[in-house]
């Protein structure tokens, strides 16, 4: 029976663990695993002081996720459009 406790012991601390270790989605990690096209200025909803943003295609709808140029390049922003309606939004 001690076996059978141990794992589910296990598999309880197991979302602590990963909550634990959980990885901020950064630039670096988004370059290397998101296929995307830079941006060359944020829609007006993510566009904000020391950001950039890039895209994604998904069906018929834009992807976009800005990103900040400091510590470390994290993710601040991100908001999908129809892909037709997207030029509306960029300055």
């Amino acid at each position: 029976m001690k076996p059978v406790f141990a794992l589910i012991t296990c598999f309880a601390a197991a979302p602590a663990v990963a909550a634990e270790t959980a990885m901020p989605m950064t630039y670096g990690l988004f370059e290397t695993a998101i296929a995307h096209t830079d941006l060359d200025s944020c829609p007006a909803q993510l566009a904000k002081p020391d950001t950039f943003c890039r895209a994604t295609l998904r069906h018929d709808e834009i992807h976009v996720f800005a990103f900040s140029r400091e510590d470390g390049n994290p993710l601040v922003g991100f908001a999908s459009y129809a892909f037709d309606d997207l030029a509306q939004h960029l300055n």
